[in-house]
């Protein structure tokens, strides 16, 4: 199993056995990937397992973490896949050392609920950020409550989105948000091509704020709903907020976690 300090910013896990789960995306390299290190180290069961190690890119990380999110293990991701901003580099022969020197990251998802135009409520869980999209040729027409106070009365805009810090480079970055640092208690609400107000980007809100956007004229301007790329069409009303009953656990090699990302990011 794998014991850790308490209130450490980057705790390092004991590595106290060998259990270890392999699990690949669909890719053909990443299913060699699992094959060769399977031969190699075995192969755990992921309910049995001290640790997961999960072959891919950036999007099968995200789906391993949300399937894992009852399990104790830590997650190690290798980059079989192209950008890989939450894998480690792929080695087949280190891969003990490594795990009882990695650097464990605790990440709190969103929860978004949505009810769409038939009344139908969905929920759903986001490690990076919820987005609310147009699903027109309009733009959408948008409003914004935080914490039970109106805020903006009307964004007219491609969409917006809530990130989390560790989602804050995906999405929420190429939206022009701003990068928040890994541990800081805040989220990022970025618009989205906003036409009205004109220069209106978003906001930077405390991690405990409770978020409602209200979609005017749903009939007229359709909106859809996306978290971790879970899509829901037609929605009426958004709400978000951040889930710290659920932590992801995520192991990094020394010296390569997400705060050293997220700085790097800023300078590249």
């Amino acid at each position: 199993m794998f014991v850790s300090e308490p209130n450490a910013q980057h705790r390092k896990p004991k590595l106290m056995s060998k259990r270890i789960a392999f699990l690949a995306s669909d890719a053909p390299v990443a299913q060699t990937a699992r094959a060769a290190l399977i031969g190699r180290y075995g192969n755990a069961a992921p309910g049995d397992a001290d640790v997961i190690v999960a072959l891919g890119g950036d999007g099968f990380m995200l789906r391993t973490l949300h399937s894992s999110k009852h399990l104790h293990a830590p997650v190690y991701g290798m980059n079989r896949g192209t950008i890989g901003f939450l894998m480690n580099e792929y080695s087949e022969t280190d891969l003990l050392d490594r795990l009882a020197a990695a650097e464990e990251e605790i990440i709190n998802p969103l929860a978004m609920t949505a009810m769409d135009q038939a009344g139908r409520v969905h929920e759903a869980l986001a490690i990076n950020e919820v987005s609310l999209l147009r699903a027109g040729p309009q733009a959408a027409r948008l409003k914004i409550t935080i914490d039970g106070r109106l805020r903006l009365a009307e964004l007219v805009c491609d969409g917006a989105l809530v990130s989390t810090p560790a989602g804050s480079t995906a999405y929420n970055y190429s939206a022009h948000g701003p990068i928040l640092p890994i541990g800081s208690d805040v989220l990022a609400m970025t618009a989205i091509a906003a036409f009205r107000p004109r220069r209106w980007r978003g906001a930077v809100l405390p991690k405990t704020a409770h978020v409602r956007f209200d979609v005017v004229e749903a009939d007229k301007r359709p909106v859809m709903a996306d978290a971790d790329s879970i899509s829901i069409s037609d929605i009426d009303w958004v709400e978000i907020r951040s889930e710290p009953a659920i932590s992801h656990r995520i192991l990094f090699d020394p010296g390569h976690g997400l705060e050293e990302r997220l700085i790097s990011e800023q300078f590249t």
